[in-house]
């Protein structure tokens, strides 16, 4: 027998759950957090990559900080905001999957907007993983260099996709090119793999972004890495 204290413990643990539920009930939010996936940025650099003036930006990580999904720390002036733990970009993804396979529009987007640019299968995490060991691509991260200097897929090479076009040479045309960007649904290496294509690259994408690579547990490097070791 559910006696009504029982019924209220169970009714209040899922008024918590619900708390994280409402935290992720906006996308600006749900794009801060892919953006925290690549690790621990201050809040003006992700007001910038989010395109939000840094009021907004607060008031978003203020909120998700209530609700356990980001952690902060103060270095100087600056505040830092990362993820709480990495199951909160792995419930980021579940999430985009969910819509994704249920619901008719977030497919009708999916299908007129990225697929109509890349229809091709994306490489795999592993897959790249064994031909970068190989020395068989080229990988092309075409975020931020600032994004690029906290951390990318060892040995990429960075090309903003503004700078792409007047760059091209920098890739050589007889290696596959896999380029990635933040994840599954960042526009930009659909974009950067369309345009290598118009230009005769051999080019594909990564299936998802350098958040989920680092979530992982696959190699990384930073630019402080690639110092210490010159």
């Amino acid at each position: 027998m559910i006696t009504s204290t029982s019924s209220d413990a169970s009714l209040a643990i899922f008024d918590q759950f619900a708390a994280v539920a409402r935290a992720l009930g906006h996308p600006y939010r749900l794009m801060v957090l892919q953006l925290l996936g690549q690790g621990e940025t201050a809040v003006e650099m992700l007001a910038a990559r989010a395109g939000m003036n840094v009021a907004n930006t607060s008031q978003h990580l203020q909120r998700l900080r209530r609700a356990g999904l980001v952690v902060s720390r103060k270095e100087g002036q600056k505040v830092l905001y990362r993820l709480a733990d990495e199951s909160v970009l792995s419930l980021v993804a579940n999430l985009q999957r969910l819509a994704e396979r249920n619901l008719a529009e977030t497919r009708q987007l999916v299908q007129s907007y990225f697929r109509e640019r890349d229809s091709l299968e994306p490489l795999s995490r592993r897959e790249l993983l064994r031909r970068i060991k190989n020395r068989q691509v080229t990988v092309l991260d075409v975020r931020s260099a600032e994004e690029f200097a906290s951390g990318h897929v060892p040995g990429a090479v960075n090309i903003p996709l503004r700078e792409l076009r007047r760059r091209l040479k920098e890739l050589p045309l007889s290696q596959q090119v896999v380029a990635y960007c933040r994840g599954p649904y960042c526009i930009f290496s659909y974009e950067a793999v369309a345009e290598l294509r118009k230009h005769g690259y051999d080019a594909l994408r990564l299936e998802d972004g350098y958040p989920e690579w680092k979530a992982a547990g696959l190699p990384v490097q930073s630019s402080v890495d690639t110092r210490k070791a010159r």
